[in-house]
């Protein structure tokens, strides 16, 4: 999925700036929903080869992409919304609060936009959200991508300042190795607690940084 052929029929229409946006982290125990929004260019002599769901990229091939992607494109954003936040509102909410952070902080304002999944979001734009639009739309796919390589990074830096879950091989997801240090160091500061009530049982309720 490397054609921009729902943009240009949007661009046909009268559109002239198409934002694709999409999220990476809803699912983690650890670490914020990152979200992406992307205007690309259409013309054949500017499209990135390669532009796909994120997840099935491998990492050099979505780093390589992710440098294309935002040497390329018209405009780019990328949003994060914390812990905190997911834990007072929930994940769905905070997923949407990060979409909409993402595509008003576009330093170009798009004139529709494409979310991936079931998203209506709190904008004055028209929109339209696509299930598997990060596999199925270019410009959700680059923004998939953006979004992915940016919290991978992120959770490479939080590895360092909490060394005991691994994060750097988990991205902060309830893998054996995480769930294991949860519950022989208990948590961190950047844990959602409302994720991750059900493996505290008997364990420290934080760690530091130093863990």
């Amino acid at each position: 999925m490397d054609r921009p052929d729902y943009e240009r029929e949007l661009l046909a229409k009268g559109y002239t700036a198409v934002a694709g946006v999409d999220e990476v982290g809803r699912g983690p125990l650890a670490g914020p929903v990152v979200c992406a929004a992307v205007i690309l260019p259409v013309e054949e002599t500017r499209l990135i080869a390669g532009v796909n769901d994120s997840k099935q990229l491998s990492k050099k091939v979505r780093e390589r992409l992710a440098e294309e992607i935002r040497a390329t494109a018209r405009a780019y954003a990328i949003a994060e919304v914390g812990e905190d936040v997911i834990d007072e509102i929930n994940i769905l909410q905070a997923t949407r609060l990060c979409m909409k952070r993402a595509v008003l902080s576009l330093a170009l304002s798009p004139d529709f936009v494409v979310t991936d999944g079931n998203m209506r979001l709190d904008i004055p734009m028209p929109q339209t959200s696509v299930v598997k639009g990060d596999a199925r739309i270019y410009s959700v796919g680059a923004a998939s991508i953006l979004a992915k390589v940016y919290r991978d990074a992120l959770m490479a830096r939080y590895a360092e300042e909490y060394p005991a879950y691994g994060f750097e091989r988990n991205a902060g997801y309830g893998t054996a190795e995480h769930i294991r240090a949860i519950g022989e160091v208990g948590i961190c500061k950047i844990h959602r607690k409302t994720f991750v009530k059900k493996f505290l049982a008997g364990t420290p309720k934080t760690t530091s940084a130093n863990t």
